[in-house]
């Protein structure tokens, strides 16, 4: 081994030693080298008999090390020597998971060749497709779709993979999975679509790509709050014209029965109460408490928008 790699090496060892804790130093030493992708002395190591799936505190071991950091000699080898391909972290990631979030396609090929369980979760219920996702790597995501990944499956919080990408702002890999069957439809468990959240989001590609790929524009969430609702409570009016352009019900109440009008009123903005009156907006809606658009704006002190209503 050179200077330099020798100095690397070294130097990796000192900032991330609290990783390599509560084992022997060979131990240490084999995720050390998998980190850095120093297949000799790992070959060293293994040929010694230090444990290929040696862990640390964390359950972390070398393969995953190796993943994580895409040194793909260093995954042949202990792919090679026997290591565990399905094996978990406390916190329930794999290698899989770890060439998902950091973007490894190549490394991903081959360890799903090697058997890896593409429906492995981590503890927060991620699968790598959900991870592959809410990093926008589409040519991952439809690698792992077309080994079988499940586009419809969801988290501990009944999000999916679309829901993530979308709420991202990632058009081509939410395109990617609609094409693949994910459920535009589908909601989370504060009754959420990916279309609503990416209009929250303010991410104009997606809804428009959502919308063109038949997502229900008019969903409302828990609290009956609709994309355009939600588009125009965070003063997106680009957002709010797109949405209306496919046909969002522009006096669509929540279960408050707050509008969009309202909405507009209460954020002080001229052009977006100019867009719904635009579009057939009921300035005499009053929500559950009596109020309408122009009370909400007077109480604001929106004078300009209280001119408009």
């Amino acid at each position: 081994m050179n200077k330099t790699r020798l100095f690397l090496s070294v130097l990796a060892l000192l900032l991330t030693a609290p990783l390599y804790a509560g084992d022997t130093q060979d131990d240490k030493d084999l995720r050390l080298y998998a980190n850095v992708g120093d297949v000799e002395t790992m070959t060293v190591l293994l040929d010694k008999g230090v444990p290929v799936d040696s862990e640390n505190k964390f359950g972390k071991n070398a393969l995953m090390m190796a993943v994580e950091n895409d040194n793909f000699e260093a995954v042949v080898l202990l792919l090679s020597r026997g290591a565990d391909v399905n094996a978990r972290t406390k916190d329930g990631c794999t290698a899989l998971t770890f060439a998902a979030e950091n973007g490894h396609p190549a490394l991903t090929a081959m360890l799903l060749e090697r058997g890896a369980n593409l429906h492995d979760r981590t503890r927060a219920g991620w699968d790598s497709l959900m991870i592959a996702s809410r990093y926008g790597i589409t040519d991952m995501v439809e690698q792992l779709l077309y080994k079988g990944a499940d586009p419809k499956a969801s988290d501990k919080y009944g999000r999916n993979a679309l829901m993530m990408a979308a709420e991202k702002g990632y058009v081509a890999t939410s395109v990617m999975l609609l094409k693949h069957g994910a459920d535009s439809a589908s909601r989370d468990k504060n009754g959420s679509t990916a279309l609503i959240l990416a209009a929250d989001s303010g991410h104009n590609d997606v809804v428009k790509a959502l919308s063109d790929h038949y997502a229900d524009v008019n969903a409302q969430d828990n609290d009956g709050a609709t994309a355009l609702i939600w588009a125009v409570g965070q003063d997106r009016a680009d957002t709010a014209q797109i949405l209306i352009a496919a046909g969002a019900d522009v006096n669509l109440a929540d279960v408050d029965g707050i509008t969009p009008l309202m909405e507009a009123a209460r954020k002080g903005s001229e052009q977006t109460v100019k867009l719904l009156l635009q579009h057939g907006a009921d300035k005499t809606h009053k929500d559950k408490e009596g109020h309408t658009a122009a009370d909400i704006a007077k109480k604001k002190k929106h004078a300009k928008v209280l001119s408009l209503l």
